[in-house]
Parts: C-alpha cells; structure tokens; sequence
C-alpha cells in the first residue's frame, strides 16, 4: 500500500462547494515533473475565497488550494531540480487552475518553481507570500518610476491586510513617510508597529473625488481598487505614480484623464500571478534582506491545514490582519 498524506480538497456539487481534509497517495496527483513534501503554505485573500467557493476563484474541481508552497524535492525529472532541493512557488494558478499547496505532497511544473533563496527560511518565505511578493514587486514599481523618499509621503490603501501591510513594513525602510488606510482604527497599533508614520481613514477615500483634489501623495500603492483608487489619483502630487494591484473594492474606475494630462500621474498595474521568474528572484532577494524576522513575526501566525476553513472565514469577515501561515508538516 503505498503511504498516505492529507490534503484539503475542494468539491462541487449542485453548484455547492464543499471542502474536506482526504487522505491522498502520490498516485492521485495530478501531472507533473517534480514532488515535493510541502512544509508550509500560506492563506491568501484568493485562498480564502476559494475554500468559500466564492468569487469563482477555482476553475476546475476537485481542486487543492493555495496558491503558495514551500518545501523539499521529493523526485525530479527536470535538470534544475534535484531530491532535497528547497523550493518555493508562488502563483501560476496553482490553487485555482491546478492543484496548490494545502497537500502534504504536491506534484508540480519545473517551470513554476524556483529554489528557495540564500538566506530565507522556509516560514519566512511563507509569511511574505504571493501578499509579500505582491507588495514588494509594488515597491520595485514605485522605484522605478522614480519615486524617492525625499518627494513627500507614499500612501498605501489596505495596510491591514496581508499586500498593503508588507509594503508598508518595505516602505517604511525606503521611504521618508508612509500612510497607511484602514477602515478599522483598531489596526493602528499595528500599523505603527510595522513603521506607519500616519493612519487614514478609508472613509476619507471613500468620498466622490472632484476630478482634481489637493497634491498629497508622492507615490501610493493601492490593494482596493474603485472609489478608494478614484480618489486617490485625484490627490496625487504632480509626477506621483500609483502602483496597483488590488480591487476589494471594486474593480470599476470612474475617474477623469485630468490628473494624467494636468499632473502627470502615473498608474502602474502590478501582477503577481504570472510574473516572469528573473523578476521574481529579484523581488525574493530584495525580501530576503529586507524584511527582519523581527518585524515579520509581527505581521504573521501559524495554523494547521485543519484550522484553513474557519481562519478563511474570519479573514474574509476583516477579523484577521496581517500574514497567516499554514504549516503541512502539524
């Protein structure tokens, strides 16, 4: 009998989805050139929505989520990877399109995995996450537009969550002022803590802008999307550039060509789920150096695959801030 290992699946029926811990063998993975023995995943907002079979996140089932792993080469038939090589994945559709981390073994594409960075630990690699990805790939575009620390305050929307309050911590490091929005002042704490300079209300991006508002942000990094990013354009400072990347908020734009043809603003879209691999091992690099484990032990927490469901929820209700990892090995 070949040995056994646990996994959260999702099924549908009726157009019910329904999600339960199985007992699997290699023999039900699905294709792929390399097994890997899963450590540790993380839980996502996509991931959340997914095991709530909302927002039509999975496309095909049964499906295992989790769109980020981390682990250990069990075999390979690709050149790149050798047994006992440490692997991380983030993205690719994995956990939505293809079987993702919540597995105690998965079987994967090379091509979706790249080697576990010089000096990052497995569990921090998971407290960062497709989230810690995201917003440093945000970071990178801020730069890369030429915003520098010395041009006034980056705002970034959704700072409680697991995007805005890595690029917080990241900004924090780089730039002369960070703001942080929220839309439970309950947060501050914690937003101060990871290296907020001031805290706003999402309420206050919340109100229709008028095609141009007063300059406030030199550089923003925007996770909401809709009237939030509306807003938020209206008031950025002449040559400011928005990174975004979100749209918790909606993904409608109703807004004027007024700040781009008057202020020169720029919005940048960042994307994370596809992004080339040299990118990638940039952005893993820069993470690996520039988030402490000190403050990063403020932003995450630890639980089983068995506890996936009920955290899920609750971070889907906004009572879960910050980086939550699952570890596959509990």
């Amino acid at each position: 009998m070949k040995d056994l290992f646990k996994a959260l699946v999702l099924t549908q029926q009726n157009g019910q989805v329904e999600h339960h811990i199985r007992q699997l063998s290699v023999d039900d993975l699905p294709e792929g050139d390399v097994l890997v023995a899963v450590n540790y995943s993380s839980l996502n907002y996509k991931d959340c929505l997914a095991v709530a079979g909302r927002g039509k996140i999975v496309k095909r089932y049964p499906m295992v989520p989790g769109v980020d792993l981390t682990g250990d080469v069990l075999s390979s038939s690709a050149p790149d990877f050798q047994p006992g090589d440490k692997v991380l994945l983030t993205g690719w559709g994995v956990g939505e399109r293809y079987w993702g981390g919540y597995t105690q073994q998965a079987r994967l594409r090379s091509e979706w995995l790249i080697s576990l960075p010089e000096g990052l630990e497995e569990l921090k690699a998971m407290a960062i996450g497709s989230a810690g990805l995201t917003a440093m790939l945000c970071v990178m575009a801020l730069e890369d537009q030429g915003v520098t620390p010395d041009q006034g305050t980056v705002l970034v929307t959704g700072a409680s969550g697991g995007v805005g309050g890595v690029a917080v911590a990241l900004l924090a490091g780089v730039a002369s002022s960070v703001a942080a929005v929220t839309g439970d002042r309950a947060h501050d704490d914690y937003l101060y803590r990871l290296g907020a300079k001031d805290i706003v209300n999402r309420s206050e991006l919340e109100q229709i802008a008028q095609p141009l508002e007063k300059q406030r942000w030199a550089g923003a990094v925007d996770t909401v999307g809709g009237k939030v990013l509306a807003r938020l354009l209206a008031e950025m400072k002449y040559g400011g550039t928005v990174a975004a990347t979100g749209l918790t908020g909606g993904a409608d734009l109703n807004t004027t060509v007024m700040p781009f043809i008057l202020r020169a603003v720029k919005m940048v879209g960042v994307e994370v789920t596809t992004c080339p691999i040299p990118q990638r091992k940039t952005a893993w690099a820069r993470l690996a150096k520039e988030l402490s484990d000190d403050l990063l032990k403020q932003i995450y927490k630890v639980i089983s695959l068995e506890e996936v469901p009920q955290v899920g929820a609750d971070l889907l209700a906004g009572r879960v801030n910050g980086r939550v990892v699952v570890d596959l090995r509990l």
